[in-house]
């Protein structure tokens, strides 16, 4: 995981070089730049590439053997949401501890880069697990959402299906 953050920073700070790079003057006249625009700072950076915002997120877990049909929404609140094939919704609230992690993993992602489509079946019995946020949806397994892969597992063996001890019903 630190290479992980360590290529995230690196890109960074390659996208702030290239964007400060292309605001020099294009007037090829030898005068003053013009200074009415201020160069962009890193906020429009990132603001172009919005790592930050994770909740509220979706997880959903599709297909395999068993045909699973799971679906996990955490609230900015904590609250989930948490419905699966065969049995009742159910409304719990996450752990704190569970929440901050997936919260900081969230927060770790690079949703611009993820595709705003659904992921496909690779193979038969292919079990699908997948994260949403931010209108950007990612398999657990693509590098761009690696950070989410241990607290999404905890969620789903530990806390969400059944109401786990990290999720007390409501």
């Amino acid at each position: 995981m630190r290479n992980l953050s360590s290529y995230t920073a690196a890109a960074l700070c390659t996208a702030a070089g290239l964007v400060l790079t292309g605001c020099g003057s294009e007037s090829g006249t030898g005068g003053t730049p013009a200074t009415t625009t201020p160069p962009p700072t890193l906020p429009t950076v990132t603001q172009s590439t919005p790592v930050g915002a994770g909740l509220p997120l979706t997880v959903s877990r599709t297909g395999g053997f068993a045909g699973f049909d799971d679906q996990v929404q955490i609230g900015t609140d904590g609250v989930a949401t948490v419905s699966s094939r065969g049995k009742k919704t159910i409304r719990c609230k996450l752990d704190p501890s569970l929440l901050t992690s997936i919260t900081t993993a969230a927060q770790q992602v690079d949703w611009a880069g993820l595709a705003a489509k659904k992921p496909t079946t690779r193979h038969p019995d292919d079990m699908i697990v997948a994260v949403t946020a931010n209108g950007k949806t990612g398999r657990i397994e693509d590098p761009k959402v690696e950070p989410l892969a241990a607290p999404v597992s905890k969620l789903l063996t530990e806390a969400a299906i059944p109401p786990g001890k990290l999720c007390k019903q409501l």
